[in-house]
């Protein structure tokens, strides 16, 4: 079974390949494009605008903070609602049926080739550009600080969140504290420790797969959708980050 036509874009894109920063940027949920083969998935434009389909506002805000640390970004093109490139294949929730309330017509009831050809052309082919880069940085000697980005809705389920910015761990803390102690520095920031969930093996993938796996610097950072949605937010979280950042590595000797 195929999924995407040869006309369709391809499913991971890259910004700054080359670059001398030791940043590589990873934005799984990026894009909200569908295959022409899948339709709408059954659902109308408004919900496919939502945060279920993507994680909106993080795109704008990765770009512009790879090109001010001259840094690589790699980005995902289609809809986490066509397959979760954060979450293991294995895991139920990498195809969702059902995404917070919202019930998705077309993933329910697939067979395991449609599956598997959701899998092998749209999360293997990012996952392994990811890892095709951060192999000829090894073998290049290039130093790796791995940030996953990722976005939020400011309620969930009904309940308001209240921090601006969530730096999510599990087995290394070493950077997200890093970077947590100098955001608490900033004026105004509520940051969240592992808010608005805490990073697992059965909840992501990238972190725990190109991060933990090969023992590189790493942290997730989400931020608040409401903050980035517009291009001025973007610039502004870009901005702060590309300050922060290089801080933080050097707090660690890995800048």
């Amino acid at each position: 079974m195929t999924l995407l036509d040869q006309d369709e874009p391809p499913p991971v894109s890259v910004a700054g390949e080359g670059g001398t920063s030791p940043f590589l940027f990873a934005c799984d949920h990026a894009g909200r494009t569908l295959p022409r083969r899948l339709g709408a998935l059954g659902l109308d434009a408004a919900e496919l605008a939502r945060h279920i389909a993507w994680d909106i506002g993080i795109a704008g805000t990765t770009r512009d903070l790879a090109a001010r640390l001259n840094a690589t970004a790699v980005f995902q093109t289609y809809s986490r609602l066509v397959v979760d490139c954060n979450r293991s294949p294995d895991v139920a929730s990498s195809i969702v049926e059902i995404s917070e309330a919202t019930p998705i017509p077309g993933n329910i009831g697939l067979d395991a080739a449609a599956r598997a050809a959701r899998v092998a052309e749209i999360f293997r082919p990012y996952h392994d550009r990811i890892a095709a880069l951060l192999d000829a940085r090894a073998a290049a000697g290039q130093p790796t600080i791995l940030i996953s980005m990722h976005s939020f809705t400011p309620v969930f389920h009904g309940t308001a969140r209240p921090w601006q910015v969530g730096l999510l761990y599990n087995r290394d803390a070493r950077l997200a504290h890093a970077l947590m102690a100098l955001l608490r520095q900033e004026p105004r920031l509520e940051v969240g420790d592992n808010e608005p969930y805490q990073l697992g093996d059965l909840t992501d993938y990238t972190i725990p797969v190109h991060g933990e796996q090969r023992g590189l610097p790493h942290v997730e950072i989400e931020i608040r959708q409401d903050l980035i949605a517009e291009a001025f937010g973007q610039r502004d979280w870009a901005a702060r980050l590309a300050r922060l950042l290089p801080l933080a590595a050097a707090r660690l000797g890995t800048d």
